[in-house]
């Protein structure tokens, strides 16, 4: 009885941690901006009953009772999954749970009105202390260990900030000879022109769609940052329009569809359980940067969406499917991450991954953070940022307390680069359904090898196993060099 007992108590967590999302969902969406102070009190309340209830001695009862050879596989991953929170959440204060999820929420709304105002005096105060307690946290949970490792495990269990800089070791030097040689050549032609916001939420909906998102479980709002809330039965995700770019919205959209799909996909008899969830996430990003790039850019899908952008906003100055594929996959110079070309996204990423592990660490004080942001971002990409929102303000995560969850999209694109190998060796014909805006084969493929598996395996292992070996650097890059490669005549 006690494993039943264990996960009866365990579903019930699960529900209220929805709860919990569906606030910040609001808070995101369509929440009243009076209501700010109110919320932040509703998510520490929330914060404090969930980490009563992940601490509570029951919990480590079931677990001593339980034999985990007596149980199958399922099980004893349920098994694995909740003792590790469980030993991670006795080391956490209620008090600091409770004032994380309260600077949490005040956080956010500073950073968004800071971002909007472009004032980064105006959110540092907020910052240092979201640094302070998180710093906190990590020493409650590292035992001695490094901070930064303590802060990852959350987002990728297991992995090492020692592994991920070898990971960028292994990227940087060829992604910079890569952007080198590109920029180095003419290149396409851009958008011009206004495009009506209502039209793009149209084509945003019908892409979420096609990728497979089912509405009936799940909607597209707009935010200030896309992203995706949820998991099982309620999956939400949110984008975001520019009258002067539709592709912010449509590629946004596609990559938090990815992140949908993972949800949705998972096995329906792991609702609400440790299982029923993905499994870290370099594995999630894994799939909202495979959606949106080697699906959603690849030069069959592109063909299919001119047409839709046609028939959505009539010409706009692009001349044909192959124009508008180089269009799609132009190299240029820019500031934002999420809007950032496949070459030059994850030199972006590990901007951000050092100058958070140096706060993490205490080398970096908050005060100096947008100049240390700024000196950077100049001698990585060669010219200066204009403003807060273009720089150390572009980005919700650090006002989430989302320190470590970074490198995990970096980690998600070679992972992407691993699964499109083994998707398109099994695959040979996939271009054929792309090219007629039938995405059904990929996401299948990648329902059956990733995500219906939700948390049953380790994250690296979800990946070997779907791919035949074990994830390497390599198919990234190479990908990224011959598509590349061909785009720009190298």
């Amino acid at each position: 009885m006690s494993f039943t007992d264990l996960m009866t108590f365990q579903r019930e967590t699960s529900a209220l941690g929805q709860v919990a999302g569906r606030l910040g969902w609001d808070q995101e969406t369509v929440m009243p901006r009076g209501a700010a102070p109110q919320r932040a009190e509703e998510m520490a309340a929330m914060a404090s009953v969930l980490h009563g209830r992940r601490t509570d001695p029951r919990v480590g009862e079931w677990l001593a009772a339980i034999d985990d050879t007596t149980l199958d596989d399922v099980g004893r991953a349920q098994m694995r999954h909740i003792r590790r929170d469980y030993e991670r959440t006795q080391r956490l204060p209620a008090d600091l749970a409770a004032e994380l999820a309260r600077t949490r929420s005040q956080a956010h709304l500073a950073w968004a009105e800071a971002r909007k105002a472009e004032d980064v005096p105006g959110f540092l105060p907020m910052l240092e202390k979201m640094v302070a307690l998180k710093r906190e946290e990590a020493q409650a949970l590292a035992d001695g260990g490094d901070l930064y490792d303590a802060l990852l495990d959350d987002f990728e269990p297991g992995a090492k900030a020692a592994d991920l800089q070898a990971m960028f070791d292994a990227l940087r030097p060829r992604l910079v000879a890569l952007r080198a040689a590109c920029l180095d050549k003419p290149a396409p032609a851009g958008l011009s022109g206004n495009f009506d916001e209502f039209a793009q939420m149209k084509l945003a909906r019908m892409l979420a769609k096609t990728f497979g998102y089912d509405m009936a479980q799940g909607r597209v709002d707009k935010a200030v940052h896309p992203f995706s809330s949820g998991s099982g039965l309620d999956v939400r995700i949110t984008t975001r329009t520019d009258p002067a770019d539709p592709f912010n919205c449509f590629y946004s959209t596609i990559h938090e569809v990815g992140h949908a799909c993972y949800e949705q996909a998972i096995d329906e008899a792991y609702l609400l359980t440790p299982l029923g969830q993905g499994v870290s996430m370099g594995v999630h990003e894994s799939q909202s940067r495979i959606y949106e790039n080697q699906l959603g850019r690849s030069r069959a899908f592109t063909g299919w969406l001119f047409d839709q952008m046609r028939d959505a906003f009539g010409d706009f100055g692009i001349a044909d499917a192959d124009a508008f594929y180089a269009t799609v996959n132009r190299l240029k110079n820019g500031f934002i991450r999420t809007e950032a070309d496949e070459v030059q996204y994850n030199l972006h990423v590990m901007l951000r991954f050092d100058l958070e592990r140096a706060m993490i660490a205490g080398d970096l004080a908050v005060a100096d953070l947008e100049a240390a942001w700024n000196d950077r971002f100049a001698v990585d990409f060669g010219f200066a940022v204009d403003k807060p929102s273009n720089g150390c303000l572009q980005d919700v995560h650090w006002s989430e307390g989302l320190f470590g969850y970074f490198p995990t999209y970096s980690l998600g694109n070679v992972y992407a680069g691993c699964l499109n190998d083994a998707m398109r060796a099994d695959l040979p014909d996939l271009d054929a359904a792309l090219a007629q805006g039938d995405t059904g084969r990929a996401t299948k493929w990648l329902g059956d090898k990733v995500q219906q598996h939700g948390g049953l395996f380790e994250p690296r292992d979800v990946i070997t196993r779907a791919c035949g070996a074990a994830p390497s650097e390599a198919p990234l890059l190479t990908y990224l060099e011959q598509k590349f490669g061909a785009l720009y005549g190298l």
